[in-house]
């Protein structure tokens, strides 16, 4: 069974792409929901960041500031790497045992959506990556929308990420997202068929 990677820049169409794969019937997980387990109330990870950054990063609930904790990294590259350090040992072991829990004969392949791949140099870890990609403009037309942010919000966020161009010029598959959502599962299910015969 081959171990693939999605990526992709923040607002680039990934989750759709994942999404899509998924209901073909691939093994899929999704680093960020592995991410925010990490960081779930009671967990050691959770301790770890109040350790690094203070209570400051806790909501009323005790659970992890999201919105909080996004304004201290996007802010702060320093930061940032430190939030990093914590969150992704943990999303790589249980990326590792999923992909070993999986039956290799019922599989031609399975897929890790992983946002931060080339950033923190896991690409290595994979036979192929996939990256999900879209013109820059619309990148952050989506991101300023979907999130209600304003533009220089949205820069940060998108500049805290390699360039998408540069995903795009890594990748051993790309599958533009600039379209409808019907043009992006045509990709898909094309690439679906296409790694299932190789």
């Amino acid at each position: 069974m081959r171990r693939i990677a999605l990526t992709g820049g923040i607002a680039t169409g990934k989750s759709h792409v994942r999404a899509r794969f998924e209901a073909l019937g691939v093994p899929t997980i999704d680093s960020d929901a592995l991410a925010r387990q990490a960081v779930a109330a009671g967990s050691a990870g959770l301790a770890a960041v109040v350790a690094r950054f203070g209570s400051i990063v806790l909501d009323s609930q005790g659970q992890l500031d999201r919105k909080r904790m996004a304004e201290i990294v996007f802010s702060d590259p320093a930061a940032r790497k430190a939030l990093e350090a914590i969150i992704h040992p943990e999303v790589q072991r249980q990326t590792n045992a999923w992909f070993a829990s999986l039956d290799s004969q019922r599989h031609a392949f399975a897929i890790a959506d992983i946002p931060l791949l080339y950033e923190v140099n896991r690409e290595r870890d994979f036979e192929a990556v996939i990256v999900a990609a879209c013109h820059p403009d619309v990148q952050l037309r989506r991101l300023m929308e979907r999130d209600a942010l304003s533009e220089a919000d949205a820069r940060r966020r998108i500049d805290a990420q390699l360039p998408i161009e540069e995903k795009v010029r890594r990748a051993d598959f790309v599958i533009r997202t600039d379209g409808s959502f019907d043009d992006t599962n045509q990709k898909v299910d094309a690439l679906a068929r296409q790694l299932a015969e190789t």
